[in-house]
């Protein structure tokens, strides 16, 4: 099969699908978007013989664009543009997560800094406030005081950009010191690992340690849901323990796997490959994907 690429920078995520695609002896398009253009009627002549393609953009408005366009082409991509726009904004993200039935923080969206400050009050302290659109555990602020509420939002409003006069407050969640990733496949669980760290924040990107992690019944059973409420694909879903539950505080479009990938003796890559040859063949049924 021919595989599509769509990326602006090829790190070591890309390089691990890269080097599984081409072993099993299948063509890959790499699609810089940086470099392409798409035409709203028809769809560029690279794209011709493109079996499906895969959303690896960094930018937020490049994936939601680029994923839009090649349905628009009739090309399958995952992840979808409809799973990309809920996971790309928090706040699409967790209404889709409370509609579900899927347990999430308790969470709401103001959009001044004196209806945001109420929300913080409504709260209480500490709380947490997070930027709609973003990635990599940036721009987050654990808030623990009615003064750093009102410099923080000060800042917020003064910032320019719409996205941070939108204030996304959540309740801060007691934690055991770490989080949980889970890698998908439609709901279907790849590996998981933990992320731990000293820090409240306990992304991989923000250096935190990893670990293999067992997940039981209800892990699966929400990892299940989680997926099928952004509308499925290749995800990153993220809990958090909470006694003996959890929390799923987001799923994740465009996710990253390679700390996952040292942490666990799971081929992710090839699995994560399985599954794109089993969703080509599910678009063309007459399509040839073994290597």
């Amino acid at each position: 099969m021919n595989v599509g690429i769509l990326y602006s920078r090829i790190r070591k995520d890309e390089k691990l699908l890269l080097n599984e695609l081409r072993e099993r002896d299948h063509e890959v398009t790499k699609i810089d978007v940086r470099k392409q253009t798409f035409d709203i009627s028809e769809a560029p002549e690279a794209f011709a013989d493109l079996d499906i393609v895969v959303d690896r953009c960094l930018a937020t408005s490049r994936s939601l664009y680029a994923t839009q366009f090649f349905e628009a082409y009739g090309i399958p991509v995952v992840n979808s543009h409809e799973t990309a726009d809920i996971c790309a904004d928090k706040v699409k993200n967790s209404l889709a997560l409370e509609q579900a039935g899927v347990p999430t923080p308790a969470t709401k969206v103001a959009f001044t800094k004196e209806t945001a400050m109420e929300a913080i009050e409504d709260f209480g302290y500490p709380c947490v406030l997070k930027p709609v659109v973003g990635s990599w555990g940036r721009l987050m602020a654990k808030i623990d005081s009615k003064s750093a509420a009102e410099a923080i939002l000060e800042h917020k409003a003064t910032l320019g950009h719409y996205e941070h006069k939108v204030f996304y407050v959540q309740e801060f969640v007691e934690k055991p010191g770490r989080d949980i990733r889970v890698l998908a496949v439609d709901g279907e669980p790849i590996a998981a690992m933990v992320r731990s760290s000293d820090h409240w924040i306990t992304n991989a990107a923000k250096g935190a340690e990893t670990d293999v992690f067992d997940l039981d019944d209800d892990a699966l059973d929400l990892v299940e849901k989680a997926s099928d409420a952004v509308g499925g694909g290749l995800l990153g879903v993220d809990l958090m323990e909470t006694g003996d539950s959890y929390t799923v505080h987001e799923v994740n479009h465009t996710v990253e796997f390679k700390a996952l990938d040292e942490a666990v003796e799971t081929d992710v890559a090839g699995t994560v490959v399985d599954w794109l040859e089993q969703k080509a063949e599910a678009a063309d049924p007459e399509l040839e994907v073994s290597a």
